[in-house]
């Protein structure tokens, strides 16, 4: 039997594999980016009122402009409603085990430099933060691993060792 669970947005149901796990700041920044747009929505509105005004919009540069600035933010709107819809928040337990939203500084055993990284669900990816996805070469290998495991990292043009020092909630550098 699947297993059917309600959108928190829009009250359509999908099967409980149709859903995107996100941490709790992930599906945060996703509610602030929509506050964004749609505070910016009327001024878009208001620079295409205008811009429509001033005759002729086959020849209407100004007017070009603000219909594909608007179109621009419609788009992004629709695209992270829909990431929010299928979000599922995930809390990660007080455990040592990896698993999305913890964060895992890890040795690579080639040159022995080590990284810090946060597994994050797919909207949140942001390697210059830290922050990998579940399902990169990386994320896949070290879920469900513990520290002091070796671990082997099969990437699309190599494999290399990675051995896991730490696992925890907060990241270590604050």
């Amino acid at each position: 039997m699947k297993l059917l669970m309600m959108c928190k947005r829009g009250g359509i149901m999908a099967d409980s594999r149709d859903f995107n796990p996100i941490t709790a700041a992930g599906y945060h920044d996703l509610e602030t980016k929509i506050a964004v747009l749609e505070a910016d929505r009327p001024e878009k509105i208001a620079i295409l009122a205008e811009a429509r005004a001033h005759g002729d919009l086959s020849e209407n540069a100004e007017y070009s402009a603000a219909k594909r600035d608007l179109r621009h933010l419609e788009s992004q709107l629709r695209f992270f409603n829909k990431q929010l819809q299928y979000a599922k928040v995930v809390n990660p337990k007080a455990d040592t085990t990896v698993e999305l939203g913890k964060w895992v500084t890890v040795r690579f055993l080639d040159d022995n430099d080590t990284a810090t990284y946060q597994l994050v669900g797919t909207a949140e990816a942001d390697l210059d933060a830290g922050k990998i996805t579940r399902v990169s070469p990386l994320g896949k290998a070290l879920m469900g691993h513990r520290p002091n495991d070796h671990v082997t990292i099969v990437a699309p043009n190599a494999s290399y060792d990675v051995e896991i020092i730490a696992v925890a909630l907060t990241s270590p550098h604050n």
